[in-house]
Order: structure tokens, then C-alpha cells, then sequence
């Protein structure tokens, strides 16, 4: 009797520890984030662009208007289980090149240093009729081709 008991009780514990896990926070680390002994071998006026990709791997992105500022963008997210997701840190390195491809300027952002901005609602129309599922099922019967030879590259 006392070894079910302490088995019951095992297994409610362990149950009550097994739901609470599931709503543990998840910190998701996304992005690139160069490491700080990488980033201190950089030296304005002295790298090329390729220089500093052996140093730091690929960009995040680029400028869109410019092609001389590279941009290593890195975030940490923090979700608690169905509530949004909220970001906890955010670091963007902007790198810039002058026009011969020499490493003009390094530059750290956080999210301060962001802007919002609206996005735009509009939707392109497009011409043309949407078919529901019956419809397109329907309307392929008979679109096969089973009496053509198909001809092979000549």
C-alpha cells in the first residue's frame, strides 16, 4: 500500500513538472552577430570588402540604394507560450565602404535606433475569376491528353 502510494505521488509530481515545462519561456537567438574578437580586428581605411567577409562571414543584407553599407543584423525573442512573441535585444552592425570597396566605417545600432514605419494596406487587383475547389476539380476532367504522342527532343 505505501509503495503506491509513493509511486501515485511520483507520477503526479512528475506530471505537474511535465505540463509546467511546457510553458517555459523559448529565447530564440536569429541572425548573424559577429563575435567582438572578429570585430575588433577591423580597421578603417586598411580592409577591403572582402577582408571583411572572411572576418565576419556573409551580411544579413545590404543597403537597398547603396551597395557600400553592409548590414549584420542579429535579434534575441523571447515567447511565453501562446502570448506574442517579444524581442529582448537587437544589434545591427552597419558597415560602410567607400567607392573603391575600403572599409570606411563601423557602426552599432539597437533597437533604439530603429524607426516604425507604416506599412502600405493597398492590394493589387488582379483580373480574373477564383474558382472554388468542386470548381476546379470540375473543370479539369476531360483536360488530358491520353491520345497525343508525346514527342521527345529532335
Amino acid at each position: 500500500m505505501r509503495f503506491a502510494s509513493a509511486s501515485l505521488t511520483i507520477t503526479a509530481a512528475f506530471g505537474v513538472l511535465l505540463a509546467l515545462s511546457g510553458c517555459m519561456k523559448d529565447i530564440d537567438a536569429r541572425g548573424n552577430l559577429p563575435l567582438a574578437d572578429a570585430m575588433s580586428k577591423l580597421a578603417p581605411g586598411e580592409q577591403t570588402r572582402q577582408d571583411v567577409q572572411n572576418l565576419l562571414g556573409t551580411p544579413s543584407t545590404t543597403a537597398v540604394f547603396d551597395t557600400e553599407t553592409w548590414y549584420y543584423i542579429s535579434s534575441q525573442t523571447t515567447q511565453y507560450a501562446f502570448y506574442p512573441v517579444e524581442e529582448l535585444e537587437r544589434t545591427v552592425f552597419a558597415i560602410n565602404f567607400d567607392e573603391r570597396g575600403i572599409l570606411k566605417e563601423i557602426r552599432k545600432l539597437n533597437e533604439n535606433d530603429g524607426r516604425e514605419i507604416q506599412i502600405a494596406s493597398r492590394e493589387t487587383v488582379t483580373k480574373g475569376r477564383e474558382y472554388s475547389l468542386i470548381e476546379q476539380l470540375i473543370g479539369n476532367l476531360g483536360r488530358f491528353n491520353a491520345g497525343k504522342e508525346k514527342k521527345g527532343p529532335q
